[in-house]
């Protein structure tokens, strides 16, 4: 439920009224707005008397949570959120666009340093490698684990760079931890509510994918996990999902952008790597995402694609990366213009 205080109520009334709440098993998040100030409460509303809180000084009504996901939903958080993912380094609300590239996997410490130096003399922000790799065949390559984490993070360092890593289950936090800099939760584990929960209660932020077949509203009651455990510094992420096509590898759901910016008010970014599967597509589906108003884009690129040990089918090679940030670049800076013009209109 939402409690909505009158707008000349006090800090003393807003104190009481959240103690109270604590004190009946509530979880409590405050939004303070401009005229008035909306208290959040999660928790089993049986144990609370009819009108108690209506009547408690400085509350003005209350109101309940139409939408399941309520601490990711617009209803009691309004204002978009701010991840900070390090120093220096954030996205969502005015942050700008965010770029996060490198390669699938971290093959070797040549390779990951090389795509570590493109990424930031391109603008990227984040560098992205698999460490720990999920992958169809038992006989594929399945990463390097700690070794290659440790080569990501000293190129990630040497170029200024975050990192973002996938984690698997829930033993690999705390391998994982020191290195990175964004837990990702891939498309195979959205619904591992046990993981979710665990990569909470870790103190990074969180790039959270779409499932293979995951709906929205399934998308977002898995970052309702995440949340629950008292991490908002969550970062959602449009990645293709399957569907009756074979023409591509997925069917990457650009809607999804704008509609789920309209539901909640975690950060969005766009997967157009794994949502269509083929390089020579990606840009244009780069280009579409920046259009659609994501707050930041995660790319795949390899020295060489033809010999990348996974994704080689899908990762740019360096010149071609090279060219696609230029343009989504000068796109994002129309984007920005035609957002302020709109603003004054």
């Amino acid at each position: 439920m939402i409690v909505v205080m009158k707008s000349g109520a006090t800090e003393e009334e807003i104190k009481q009224v959240i103690a109270q709440l604590k004190g009946l098993g509530f979880g409590t998040h405050v939004s303070q707005g401009v005229e008035r100030t909306l208290i959040g409460a999660i928790g089993d509303k049986s144990v609370l008397e009819p009108g108690f809180i209506e009547s408690l000084p400085g509350v003005m009504e209350v109101m309940p949570i139409r939408k399941p996901y309520k601490l990711v939903g617009r209803e009691l958080h309004t204002s978009d959120t701010l991840v900070k993912i390090k120093d220096g380094i954030t996205i969502g609300k005015d942050a700008g666009f965010l770029a996060m590239a490198g390669p699938c996997s971290v093959e070797t410490e040549e390779q990951i340093f090389a795509c570590a130096q493109v990424v930031a003399e391109c603008g990227g922000k984040v560098l992205r490698g698999g460490a720990f790799k999920p992958r169809t065949s038992p006989y594929s390559f399945q990463g390097l684990g700690e070794a290659g984490l440790k080569m990501m993070r000293q190129a990630a360092d040497a170029h200024g760079l975050a990192v973002v890593t996938e984690v698997m289950e829930i033993r690999q936090i705390d391998v994982i931890h020191p290195y990175t800099d964004i837990f990702q939760i891939g498309a195979r584990n959205t619904q591992n509510f046990n993981l979710l929960r665990e990569v909470g209660r870790a103190s990074k932020a969180v790039l959270l994918k779409r499932g293979i077949a995951g709906t929205m509203e399934e998308l977002l009651m898995s970052a309702e996990y995440l949340l629950s455990e008292g991490n908002s510094q969550v970062i959602l992420c449009e990645r293709g999902i399957r569907t009756f096509e074979t023409m591509t590898r997925n069917t990457y759901d650009i809607s999804a952008i704008p509609v789920l910016k309209k539901q909640t008010h975690l950060p969005i970014v766009g997967d157009p790597s794994h949502g269509i599967g083929k390089s020579e597509f990606v840009p244009d589906l780069a280009l579409a995402t920046v259009a659609a108003g994501a707050h930041g884009m995660i790319l795949e690129i390899h020295p060489n694609p033809a010999k990348a040990l996974s994704d080689g089918p899908q990762s740019l090679d360096f010149s071609q990366f090279r060219a696609l940030m230029h343009k989504i670049q000068r796109v994002s800076q129309l984007m920005q213009q035609f957002k302020t013009q709109a603003a004054l209109a």
